[in-house]
C-alpha cells in the first residue's frame, strides 16, 4: 500500500485552542498590539545555563504562517467559526516585530530568550511553533555543550554526534549538536545540508558478515586507506591483537592506516586502558581509541575520573532524546519553555502591563530588555525604556520588523558554532559545571519589580 508523505500546514502547527482563543478575540474585536516573552523557568539538566538554539527555525516558521484554503475548509469542518473569521485568517501574516538571542547566546532562567510584538491574534497564532523551534534546539545544544564540557576536561576530546536513530528529530538534533561543540555527525543528510563532518565507523553486522574476526579485519583494512575496526563483537581483548596483527601487515603492504579502535559495550574503564597499553606496546601510538554505548555528561565524567583511556566520544541515545538521568532524578527530554503575554495596546492607544499569577510559575510584565555584566557578574532584566545600565552589553537584537526578516540576522552555521564556544569559554567555571552549587545571578530591575506590583494591583492581586 501506498502510503502518502504528510503535507506541511503552517497555518495548522498551532494547538486547537490557538484558532479557539484567535475566535473569541475575534468575536470580541480585542486584538491591540501585544508583546509575548518566551523564556524557561529553569535551566535543564540540573545545570545554570542554556546555549540557545533554533531562531533560524523559528523565523522561518513565522515567515510561512499563513491559512490556504485547504487548511480553512479543515477548520470550519471542525469548528463552527464565523465565515468571516475564516475570511480574516485567510489574510493573516505575520506583521510585527521580534527580538531575540541570537544563535549561540548563554542564557539563564527567567530570561526573555525572545520577544515578540504584534497584534494579539498573530501573536497568539505563533505561540506553539516558536516553542518548538526554539525548545527543541536549545534542548540539544545545551546537551551537547555539557557533553563536550564533560569530556574536555585536561584534554581535547571529540565527540561525534550519533543519534540518527533514536533522536526526536533528527536534523535538528545534528544541526543543534553542532553548536554544542560536537565535531561531526553520523548522519549524512545532516552533513549535506548543513556542511558538517560526516564520521562513522563499522557495524557488529559487518564483523558478523565474516567467518572469523579477522577476515572481517581485514576486509576493513583492505577497502579504505584509514580506517576503524569495532572491538566489542565477541571478545574485546582477544580482539585488540587481532586488530594490531591486521594493521601491522596492512600498514606495510597496502600503506592503510588504522585510525582508530571502537568500544561499545563491557568495562570500558578496564578495556579502554588494556588497548591503549597493547597499541602502544605495538608502537601504535596515534591509534585513537573511541568510546560509544549509551553514554551521557555524568557517565563521561564518571569514566574519565576513573582513569578510561579513551580519545573520542560517540554519543547517540542521551543527546538526540535530550535525556536527563534516572539515576539522579535529573529530567530531561523537554526544556520546557513557555510563551506569556506582558504587554497590551488596546484600541485607544491604552498601555496594560500583562500578568499571570501562580506561585512560582507568576510571570514578569512589560517589555524588556536584558543587559550583562562584561565580566559575567550578573543579567539585569529591566524594562526597555529603562537606560542601559553603565558598561553591560545589551543581549537581545532585532531579527524581524514589520514582519520581515531584519537582513543579517541569520548568520551561517560556522559562525554560529563560533559565537557559542566563544560564549561557553567565557561562562565563568562554577556556571558550566554540570551540577553547579548556585544559580547564575540574574537581578530584576527596580521598575521591573515596581510594575510586577502595579499589575498585580490592577487585576486585585498581591504577587508573592
Amino acid at each position: 500500500m501506498n502510503r502518502r508523505a504528510p503535507s506541511f500546514h503552517p497555518g495548522l502547527m498551532t494547538d486547537m485552542y490557538h484558532p479557539d482563543a484567535a475566535y473569541v478575540s475575534w468575536r470580541t474585536g480585542r486584538n491591540g498590539l501585544t508583546t509575548f516573552d518566551l523564556y524557561t523557568r529553569t535551566a535543564p539538566f540540573g545545570g545554570a545555563y542554556l546555549l540557545v538554539a533554533g531562531l533560524e527555525s523559528a523565523l522561518e516558521f513565522v515567515q510561512s504562517f499563513r491559512y490556504t484554503s485547504e487548511d480553512l475548509k479543515f477548520l470550519a469542518r471542525i469548528r463552527d467559526y464565523d465565515s468571516a473569521f475564516l475570511d480574516e485568517l485567510a489574510e493573516v501574516r505575520f506583521t510585527g516585530e521580534i527580538l531575540a538571542l541570537p544563535e549561540g547566546s548563554i542564557a539563564f532562567p527567567n530570561e526573555p530568550i525572545m520577544r515578540v510584538t504584534a497584534p494579539f491574534r498573530e501573536a497568539l497564532l505563533l505561540e506553539a511553533g516558536l516553542l518548538q523551534a526554539i525548545s527543541l534546539s536549545t534542548l540539544i545544544a545545551t546537551k551537547a555543550s555539557r557533553i563536550t564540557y564533560a569530556a574536555n576536561k585536561g584534554r581535547t576530546r571529540r565527540i561525534s554526534e550519533f543519534a540518527f536513530r533514536r533522536a526526536q528529530e533528527p536534523m535538528t538534533v545534528a544541526r543543534a549538536s553542532y553548536i554544542g561543540g560536537c565535531a561531526s555527525t553520523s548522519l549524512l543528510n545532516a552533513a549535506y545540508e548543513y556542511r558538517l563532518p560526516a564520521t562513522g565507523t563499522v557495524p557488529h553486522a559487518l564483523i558478523e558478515l565474516y567467518p572469523s574476526e579477522k577476515e572481517a579485519f581485514e576486509a576493513v583494512a583492505e577497502a579504505y586507506n584509514r580506517y576503524t575496526l569495532l572491538l566489542d563483537t565477541y571478545d574485546v581483548r582477544s580482539a585488540i591483537h587481532t586488530a594490531i596483527e591486521v594493521a601491522l601487515r596492512s600498514q606495510e603492504t597496502l600503506g592503510h592506516t588504522l585510525a582508530a579502535v571502537r568500544l561499545d559495550s563491557g568495562d570500558l574503564v578496564a578495556d579502554s586502558k588494556y588497548i591503549r597499553e597493547q597499541l602502544d606496546n605495538a608502537g601504535l601510538h596515534s591509534v585513537r581509541i573511541l568510546v560509544s554505548g549509551d553514554l551521557d555528561e555524568w557517565k563521561i565524567e564518571e569514566l574519565l575520573a576513573e582513569g578510561a583511556a579513551v580519545d573520542s566520544f560517540g554519543i547517540g541515545t542521551s543527546l538526540g532524546s535530550g535525556a536527563g538521568s534516572v539515576e539522579r532524578g535529573i529530567n530531561g527530554g523537554s526544556l520546557g519553555a513557555v510563551y506569556k503575554e506582558v504587554w497590551y495596546v488596546d484600541d485607544s492607544g491604552t498601555e496594560y502591563p500583562k500578568i499571570k499569577i501562580a506561585g512560582a510559575k507568576s510571570t514578569w510584565p512589560g517589555k524588556k530588555e536584558i543587559y550583562r555584566h562584561p565580566n559575567w557578574e550578573e543579567d539585569i532584566v529591566q524594562l526597555a525604556h529603562e537606560p542601559r545600565p553603565d558598561g553591560y552589553h545589551r543581549l537581545l537584537r532585532p531579527v524581524m520588523r514589520n514582519g520581515e526578516v531584519i537582513p543579517g540576522s541569520l548568520p551561517p552555521l560556522s559562525e554560529i558554532r563560533e559565537l557559542a564556544q566563544q560564549n561557553l569559554e567565557q561562562l565563568p567555571a562554577e556556571y558550566r559545571a554540570l551540577s553547579p552549587e548556585r544559580p547564575f545571578p540574574v537581578r530584576f530591575s527596580e521598575g521591573l519589580l515596581s510594575l510586577r506590583k502595579q499589575a498585580a494591583q490592577l487585576i486585585g492581586k498581591n504577587v508573592p
